[in-house]
């Protein structure tokens, strides 16, 4: 189920949504019994899935990844790299295999896609996830959706969980970044056409812009220090749920609930 995509990829393209996920995933991973991860419409090449089991097996040693590609003719070509830990499918959206899975990948997926078809599509995803477990505390899966550019200097990505979206994540290259509003242009598809006056995601970018402008001040002391004290100015008015450590990264992670679309 979906639509074949360009199957536009590049080796390392990923690497900023992989840092975040192994970063604030990778105790789920750990502590799980079967820790699956899918990397949805991996593209022409499979680089981006061999890549993420790399990363996530840095936390998580036991992880495994399933890619799933929905162009069969994509899935031959990457069944030769095929090794223990990652295997290949054909499949889109239902996620072909019998597990549910802790993570699910979906990186440049739904660009193609009208906003109306967005949730939709969450919803079928997030309702393969694995489940919370109250009982030990369990988050249960992630779904991670968004959209980068070419070499990935530049990404946006909303975090769901079985019940629904939790964040929103920028991340940047800061020595290519002139201002924050420059990743207007990767937001998902579920935010991209709402950064227009009125709507939160546009409110934030312009607060963010001025937070920017007025940490110049910092920029002698290079582009990272800009960037935390801008987004530490951030916090006084938006709901910014990571701290420093992930700041130092080039990125910030808000809450969905403040930058969802309106009505």
């Amino acid at each position: 189920m979906g639509t074949v995509t360009r199957g536009t990829t590049n080796p390392n393209r990923l690497r900023r949504m992989d840092r975040w996920i192994a970063a604030t995933h990778g105790a789920e991973l750990r502590r799980a019994a079967d820790p699956v991860t899918v990397d949805l419409g991996y593209g022409a090449a499979p680089w981006t899935a061999v890549e993420l089991l790399h990363r996530l097996r840095t936390v998580a040693p036991r992880a495994r990844v399933v890619g799933v590609e929905i162009e069969p003719a994509r899935v031959a070509a990457a069944l030769p790299y095929e090794r223990a830990g990652l295997v290949f499918r054909h499949g889109g959206f239902e996620i072909p295999i019998p597990q549910r899975p802790l993570l699910v990948r979906a990186a440049n997926v739904l660009r193609q896609y009208e906003e109306g078809e967005v949730a939709a599509v969450w919803e079928r995803l997030c309702a393969r996830l694995a489940p919370a477990d109250p009982a030990t505390g369990a988050r249960g899966g992630l779904l991670v959706e968004g959209t980068c550019d070419e070499i990935g200097r530049r990404h946006v990505w909303v975090a769901l969980g079985p019940e629904g979206p939790r964040t929103v994540t920028f991340a940047t290259r800061l020595g290519s970044l002139e201002r924050p509003s420059d990743l207007a242009e990767r937001l998902p598809k579920a935010l991209i056409h709402r950064n227009v006056p009125g709507e939160p995601v546009h409110a934030f970018l312009r607060d963010f812009d001025r937070a920017w402008a007025a940490a110049a001040p910092y920029a002698s002391y290079g582009a990272r220090q800009r960037w935390i004290r801008a987004v530490r100015d951030l916090t006084a008015d938006w709901p910014v749920v990571d701290g420093p450590a992930r700041w130092r990264q080039g990125e910030v992670t808000v809450r969905w609930t403040a930058l969802a679309p309106r009505g």
